[in-house]
């Protein structure tokens, strides 16, 4: 097994694209910004693609990325992997799509405890509802978005570019140090901020897309994604100066409006059990959930070769 580095993209873009997958987890961008706090490694065999991850608590494994009817040995192989790695570690999979969830429950060498989890759920949502915002049901986004405009007519939205990235990194600096003093025990805070700039270092490379709004040559909000599957695109970042009314309304509608409006679907990835943040998602009516399952090796029924 080897860690994470940039040069990876190429290897990971032809195994994710080699299937259609709607699980935001499952793109280089998101592996790249969390492989140091996850300990992530990763390898090749027979033409599946392994990926593990670490903690103080458990040794985990993410889904197999390979051919269908390659996964029953590649969870034997994995099983394997765990046991002589594992330590006193609880083993685990980790963000598995219901299609592995079901290779496991057939697995015949051993039984898994399978659990969904909610706070895993990516948020999905029709590209031409966040473009429009019609109807009824988003009134209120809509008076927000209305209210930025009106307030704020000589905004901006640009695309980010080379030029542009620096005021990126401005707003982000602003946003995390000021989520940190109101948050100081929340380590996530530093390794996302530390993440986005080392995105930031290589944003060409990682073929996103991206946009931000600015007022009076300043950037006050910026989002980035890229394409997940053949009609969805998956946002990771999203941050604004909640000081703005309506900031995050616009940045939103701007970003799928200008960029995505081909795609059929946007995911906007899941809430991670934070109250307030699972009300903005919900409040922009997804019309699907993805859901995750993470899964413990419960008994082996027979030895595995």
């Amino acid at each position: 097994m080897q860690k994470l580095i940039c040069t990876d993209k190429p290897t990971f873009d032809k195994f994710f694209g080699s299937r259609y997958c709607e699980n935001a987890e499952y793109t280089f961008t998101n592996l790249f910004m969390w492989r140091e706090m996850l300990n992530l490694q990763w390898a090749v065999e027979g033409d599946v693609l392994y990926v593990f991850s670490t903690n103080e608590e458990h040794f985990a494994a993410w889904q197999p990325i390979g051919a269908q009817d390659k996964m029953q040995e590649a969870i034997t192989k994995i099983l394997r992997v765990g046991e002589e790695n594992r330590g006193e570690r609880q083993f685990r999979f980790v963000d598995v799509e219901k299609i592995f969830a079901d290779e496991l429950e057939k697995y015949p060498h051993a039984k898994f405890n399978i659990t969904a989890e909610r706070d895993d759920f990516d948020y999905v949502y029709l590209a031409q509802d966040l473009i429009n915002l019609s109807g009824r049901k988003f009134h209120g986004k809509k008076n927000h978005l209305n209210a930025f405009r009106k307030e704020y007519p000589d905004a901006k939205y640009l695309p980010i570019t080379e030029e542009i990235i620096p005021k990126c990194r401005e707003e982000l600096n602003i946003w995390s140090e000021t989520h940190k003093r109101a948050n100081p025990d929340d380590p996530f805070i530093g390794y996302e901020q530390a993440a986005i700039h080392e995105i930031f270092d290589h944003f060409d490379k990682f073929k996103l897309k991206g946009g931000a709004i600015l007022l009076d040559n300043k950037v006050v909000a910026f989002t980035f994604g890229e394409k997940l599957n053949s009609d969805t695109a998956v946002i990771h970042v999203e941050k604004a100066d909640q000081n703005i009314r309506g900031i995050y309304a616009a940045i939103n509608q701007n970003f799928v409006e200008h960029e995505w409006s081909d795609m059929i679907y946007i995911n906007r990835e899941e809430d991670m059990g934070i109250d307030g943040l699972r009300k903005a998602k919900e409040s922009y009516r997804p019309i699907k959930m993805i859901e995750k399952f993470n899964a413990t090796l419960e008994k082996k029924l027979s030895r595995s070769k």
